[in-house]
């Protein structure tokens, strides 16, 4: 059982700790023009957790993102990411392993579409897990760790992003805490400008609360499962960051406090309200203002790209 798995994961982070005692008009188009035959802008759609993957033979449609995609202008090309999209954030190396891969595919059709195709620039856009992945790539690619070229980058859309960070620009209502998996350390670079995110009040994917510690630590051990050498830092600054939280509010008895049975029931039941209350799911019907849903605003951004 999911939950079950959850506490199990939340007992592991309290091992670890004892053992350590709005919107915007896309960035500049840039006098590079796409060659005969090759779109001005190559969309990057980055399904969500079973969405794509063993998953999709499920599916009768392209899920949370066929909104985003569907009557973009005839100039840009949609390509979808295919990956295991499997597990939850708190869930371990499954977790990570997806998303990598995620990260690794999307990564590897840009570059594709790059060679044949440099003037053609890219809208990355994901939800829920793929949100995460779309977010880790854009990172990468903002602070100089990929070999595409942050020029390039129209625009990134993240809709309910495990990893999203306080200072990101939010689209519609200002929502407190941060993602599960925690903010990425570094942030989004020189792609900073062109990153906008939307999240649910309700949707503890996106907006988990400072102080809540057990659930920034399984979202953290899951992240880190995925971890490579060339962004182990930003784990470790992560982990850095929680413990010093932790040490500045109580320590380790205050942690042990949200472990007990009381404190696990108590979580159990929150989870499952979340998952009851279809939080996660409702970004189709989700206001952002202005007479606009999450779906219907990130589609419309993303059309003026193109």
């Amino acid at each position: 059982m999911r939950l079950r798995r959850f506490v199990a994961v939340a007992g592991a982070a309290m091992a670890l700790v004892t053992g350590f005692a709005g919107a915007g008009a896309a960035y500049g188009s840039g006098s590079a023009s796409a060659a005969p035959g090759c779109p001005k802008l190559n969309v990057i759609a980055i399904p969500g957790t079973w969405e794509t993957g063993d998953h999709r033979q499920h599916m009768s449609g392209p899920g949370m993102l066929g909104g985003v995609t569907r009557g973009l202008p005839s100039s840009t090309k949609v390509d979808y990411i295919n990956y295991a999209a499997s597990a939850f954030p708190w869930e371990g190396d499954v977790y990570g392993a997806s998303k990598k891969q995620a990260v690794d595919n999307a990564r590897g059709t840009i570059q594709a579409m790059s060679a044949r195709c440099p003037g053609t620039r890219y809208a990355i856009v994901g939800y829920s897990q793929g949100a995460d992945a779309a977010g880790d790539l854009a990172a990468e690619i903002g602070t100089g760790l990929s070999p595409v070229r942050p020029e390039s980058i129209a625009g990134v859309g993240l809709i309910s992003d495990p990893s999203r960070s306080p200072s990101d620009i939010q689209v519609g209502p200002r929502v407190g805490g941060a993602g599960a998996g925690g903010p990425r350390a570094g942030g989004f670079g020189f792609v900073s400008d062109r990153v906008r995110t939307i999240c649910a009040p309700t949707d503890l994917y996106c907006s988990t609360e400072d102080s809540d510690y057990v659930t920034r630590f399984a979202g953290f051990l899951a992240q880190a499962s995925g971890a490579s050498v060339t962004n182990l830092w930003r784990y470790q600054l992560e982990a850095g960051s929680i413990i010093g939280d932790v040490m500045a509010h109580g320590g380790i008895p205050m942690l042990q406090s949200q472990l007990t049975e009381g404190a696990n029931r108590q979580r159990v039941q929150e989870l499952e309200k979340f998952y009851g209350s279809g939080a996660h799911t409702a970004y189709g019907s989700y206001s952002v203002g202005g007479g606009q849903s999450a779906i219907s605003w990130m589609h419309n951004w993303i059309a003026g790209m193109g």
